[in-house]
């Protein structure tokens, strides 16, 4: 395990800017390798086999997802899940190992279980195997990202097979000492993270609070078909547009998959009163081949940033709400750099202290 975690710091100090910072990451990793060299930890942190699960969503269907902790087997030590939700590219194990690091820099590796299903998609050449649901991952209506049903099995959404993890890792058979739930998503899964939090029907029935991180999303759901004007410029004013601006996902209209079961009131009371915490790239200003830049989208903003301040201003002004914002200096559309932030970690991570 030291070893492991020596060459997550050696990677989080070859992506650190900040010479403080990298002073601070040095002195971790000489206490890895000269203090902690001969402990034990439970923890797997490695990208094979070994640190996978399947996980059952239906009697029919399953999803593939890295794990550090098994979600079988009883284990008391653990106080928190962290579910963490891939880009685009839907690299689960990339987002695993980001959200290992964070766990390593926040001393979490060993009370915190983190999962990170993988949102397959053969539509986009992955490799899919039998009784794994298989996703949409180019029409927006329909996508893994959006909570679109799967190509393989009708009615089974991505948040449906989210909802299912939730519920495993709140089993108190499992992890009788759980005391929160979060979960996080960068880039286009902090846009499956978005509309998740504001659809989902688990959030008020699990045994454990469920907070949720919002990191770099491309595009948001409005509630309303209000947009903003000169989103880049201080005095932010926001204007009636477009009916076409205020269909699912861009908006609460014509709503397809899990979203279409939720009444519209219901979404939008969700929205407002469940936990979310907003972090955005200081440096995300980018209009990069990744970002959305559809009709729908650019309403909301020419960039990720310019969006996230956008229509978390206005969700608080409109509708009352109280999001937790957190631009994170010197990070640009990268989710290691958002997940392992210092100004990142209290927000990931139970008891850590900035």
């Amino acid at each position: 395990m030291a070893i492991l975690k020596y060459q997550a710091y050696m990677n989080h100090l070859n992506n650190t800017p900040n010479v403080n910072y990298k002073i601070e990451i040095m002195i971790k990793l000489f206490l890895v390798l000269f203090i902690f060299s001969s402990t034990v930890e439970a923890s797997c942190t490695k990208l094979d086999e070994s640190c996978t699960e399947w996980i059952n969503v239906d009697k029919d269907s399953k999803i593939f997802v890295y794990r550090n902790h098994s979600t079988k087997l009883r284990n008391e030590k653990i106080t928190q899940a962290l579910v963490v939700i891939h880009g685009i590219k839907r690299n689960a194990d990339k987002y695993f190992s980001h959200i290992l690091l964070g766990a390593s820099l926040a001393n979490a590796l060993d009370n915190t279980i983190i999962i990170a299903p993988r949102f397959a998609s053969s539509e986009c050449k992955d490799k899919v195997s039998t009784n794994e649901l298989d996703w949409h991952c180019k029409t927006a209506t329909k996508a893994w990202r959006t909570g679109g049903y799967a190509s393989n099995r009708e009615k089974v959404s991505s948040f449906d097979a989210l909802d299912t993890i939730l519920k495993e890792v709140s089993k108190k058979e499992i992890f009788p000492n759980l005391k929160s739930i979060v979960v996080a998503g960068h880039s286009a899964g902090g846009q499956f993270v978005t509309r998740y939090q504001m659809t989902n029907k688990v959030h008020d029935k699990l045994n454990t609070p469920v907070k949720y991180v919002i990191a770099n999303p491309s595009s948001f759901a409005y509630p309303d078909n209000f947009r903003p004007v000169n989103a880049e410029v201080s005095g932010l004013q926001f204007k009636e547009t477009e009916a076409i601006n205020d269909n699912w996902p861009f908006g609460l209209k014509n709503r397809t998959g899990y979203a279409e079961r939720i009444a519209t009131e219901d979404i939008k009371r969700q929205l407002v009163t469940r936990k979310a915490v907003y972090l955005f790239g200081e440096l995300d200003r980018k209009r990069d081949k990744v970002l959305d830049v559809s009709p729908e989208a650019d309403a909301q903003g020419e960039n990720r940033l310019a969006r996230g301040l956008a229509f978390t201003q206005y969700i608080h002004e409109k509708y009352h709400s109280d999001p937790k914002i957190v631009v994170v200096p010197r990070c640009g559309h990268n989710a290691r750099c958002m997940f392992s932030s210092k100004k990142a970690l209290p927000y990931l991570f139970l008891n850590y202290k900035y």
